[in-house]
């Protein structure tokens, strides 16, 4: 009973951390659909959109606005869409969070564990591509560690390995 209650608990702290950093992907990618340009994130506070354009091509955001204003409001739409998809991955990962991981099914451990690595890594990769780095950034690290350390300690196959010692 003892394994059972390490598990469960393992489980349920690893539960709690995929759910902090799935959760606020759903809040990110919202606030990043509805106002992009005012979401703040990128290097001095300045919201993400201008700081990651300004990185990207060294010119002023505001130089864009006036120069060609569709050019900048179609990337307001390119950003907004990728709230939206942010959102909804955020949303369709808490879901298998909260119903088959929260049960040990294994493929929603592989699911997420895929998902949330492939999500915060080019997350993280965007930022340096666009050299827009600010302090909000650290949390797609932390929501990276958070993750992975929840994998970790749910891992499928470990759990197996244990069950196979315990039988021994």
């Amino acid at each position: 009973m003892a394994d059972r209650r390490g598990r469960f608990n393992r489980r349920r702290i690893a539960l709690i951390l995929i759910l902090v950093v799935d959760v606020a992907y759903i809040a990110w990618g919202a606030m990043a659909a509805a106002s992009p340009d005012h979401l703040l994130k990128g290097p001095g506070g300045k919201p993400i959109l201008p700081a990651a354009y300004e990185g990207y091509s060294g010119g002023t955001w505001s130089q864009l606005v006036g120069a060609s204003p569709a050019a900048a409001g179609y990337m307001l739409v390119l950003y907004r869409m990728y709230g939206i998809y942010c959102a909804v991955f955020g949303l369709m990962a808490t879901a298998i969070a909260v119903t088959s991981f929260r049960r040990g099914e294994v493929w929603a451990w592989w699911t997420l564990f895929v998902g949330n690595t492939i999500a915060l890594v080019a997350a993280m990769r965007m930022d340096w591509i666009v050299k827009a780095i600010g302090p909000f950034e650290l949390t797609e690290y932390l929501g990276l560690a958070f993750v992975l350390g929840a994998f970790a300690v749910t891992a499928p196959f470990l759990a197996a390995e244990r069950r196979g010692r315990a039988m021994s």
